[in-house]
């Protein structure tokens, strides 16, 4: 798949482990588990392979999310996020690390 970033602190978070604002800071434990889940989103061709993946818990989300999907980084935060096919091509859009419990 390819991934693209909807928010900065996404993109910054991946890249160099760290987000520059203030308000998205996370546990260095969290941001290693969520570059992991990137990097296995960016593995695989396309959203069902990702149900091999039993830890992830890979599911379309339902209710006011609907259109979204997640896995699991931890039992607390998941990554939200569209995806769609182009040329053949599965583009994922990571759109939030979500704290799941809030």
């Amino acid at each position: 798949m390819d991934i693209k970033f909807e928010k900065d602190y996404l993109r910054e978070l991946f890249y160099y482990g760290k987000a520059n604002d203030k308000q998205h800071r996370y546990q260095p434990y969290i941001v290693k588990k969520y570059i992991r889940v990137v990097n296995i989103l960016d593995s695989v061709d396309k959203t069902t392979d990702l149900y091999r993946y039993q830890a992830l818990h890979y599911e379309k989300l339902i209710g006011d999310k609907e259109g979204l999907e997640s896995v699991r980084v931890n039992d607390q935060y998941r990554i939200e996020f569209k995806s769609s096919e182009k040329d053949g091509i599965t583009i994922c859009n990571i759109i939030e690390l979500s704290n799941h419990y809030k």
